[in-house]
């Protein structure tokens, strides 16, 4: 979609350009929301245009048990969401495109979030695996079929036993089903297990070798990115200090600290420096962003029988919501927006027509349940 129409949605209820309602400009010596070439739509950074001509890769990163980490090349990703899956533990969605490292992992099963995540950055999605409910989602009801039932004794049974599974009914593939490249699938050289770690958190994403199967399948060439706003210099009257944040999910706790002399947000897991296996520095961050986003649960089985069935719960990244951006020691309340399918997250100052620009580099997205829908024994977000 051209940056025009992506960027329209920004003026609701206006008939003309000259509408109050319209947003205002971003600040001289801002990148974006019209990213210029040689920059990287996802950090605002001077990348490597060749690495610009490639789609974005998700990958899954397993989180629990607490065994998997340090993780491989979690630090090096442009943008991650940490979000929920179920039974209270996290995953990642972590997305390259200027650089990646080869070995990325270890990598997990996708879920519904990346049926959103997909579509917005335009990009690859790499994961082991997932529930049958997700996998109609992604490839549609009657791939799910075909693979299920392909040595079922009574194929009209088991057609109707798929079509009943949540979500049930005839559900048409994704619009990104040409870019999904699950581990289980494909095997190696794009996905590899490594046999010094139990199953099933050995299995490790090879970027390069994704990003070359895409190409040969021509699995899409370019994506439209624009959107984000970048300023090296804070925003002007911040709400707060933001140098430290704790989010707390209902098995994992989460801390950011500021360390004003690299500028830069380091990232504890559990109490602990959580660090990237791949180059032995803790994670952090240029800009941590805490979205508030509606979670409900749906039809879809993630895991489980009987009386202990784990659900999987949509994550509503859409319309818009609330949050919470921390950069340069500063805290900033936010309105973010996303009304179409294939629009980027943008950012906002509570008047909503402000661009909220972030700092140049990675950003780290700690994605919510919303305040009212939180379990306050468990659940909390705390920044000072």
């Amino acid at each position: 979609m051209p940056a025009s129409q992506r960027l329209h949605y920004i003026c609701p209820g206006c008939s003309t350009p000259r509408c109050s309602a319209c947003p205002q400009k971003p600040r001289a010596g801002s990148v974006g929301p019209v990213i210029p070439p040689g920059v990287n739509p996802l950090t605002g950074e001077a990348s490597d245009p060749q690495a610009l001509a490639r789609l974005p890769l998700i990958v899954k990163i397993s989180n629990s048990p607490p065994a998997v980490r340090p993780q491989h090349g979690l630090g090096q990703a442009d943008l991650v969401f940490e979000h929920y899956t179920e039974v209270g533990i996290t995953r990642f969605s972590a997305i390259f495109l200027g650089s990646a490292p080869r070995r990325v992992g270890s990598v997990r099963s996708a879920r519904l979030i990346d049926y959103e995540l997909a579509p917005m950055y335009d990009a690859l999605l790499a994961f082991a695996g997932a529930s049958l409910g997700v996998d109609k989602r992604i490839y549609g009801s009657e791939h799910v079929i075909a693979q299920v039932c392909r040595e079922h004794d009574d194929a009209a049974q088991c057609r109707q036993d798929v079509l009943n599974i949540g979500p049930a009914g005839d559900i048409p593939p994704s619009d990104f089903v040409a870019r999904a490249f699950k581990g289980t699938y494909y095997g190696a050289p794009l996905f590899v297990r490594d046999e010094q770690i139990p199953m099933p958190h050995n299995m490790f994403a090879d970027t390069q070798a994704i990003w070359e199967q895409a190409a040969s399948q021509e699995a899409g060439t370019s994506a439209s990115l624009d959107g984000m706003v970048f300023h090296t210099e804070p925003p002007p009257s911040p709400d707060s200090r933001g140098i430290y944040a704790q989010v707390r999910y209902a098995t994992t706790l989460v801390e950011w600290h500021y360390e004003p002399g690299p500028g830069r947000y380091y990232r504890s897991t559990d109490g602990t420096p959580h660090f990237d296996a791949l180059t032995d520095e803790q994670v952090s961050a240029a800009n941590v962003i805490v979205l508030f986003a509606g979670h409900y649960l749906t039809d879809i089985v993630e895991s489980g029988g009987g009386d202990n069935v784990h659900w999987s719960e949509q994550i509503t990244l859409w319309p818009q919501g609330r949050g919470v951006l921390l950069r340069d020691g500063l805290r900033y309340e936010l309105v973010w927006r996303r009304p179409q399918r294939d629009d980027l997250l943008t950012f906002w100052r509570e008047d909503g027509v402000t661009p909220l620009e972030l700092k140049p580099g990675n950003t780290f997205f700690q994605v919510v349940r919303l305040p009212q829908q939180m379990n306050p024994d468990v659940e909390w977000v705390i920044v000072e």
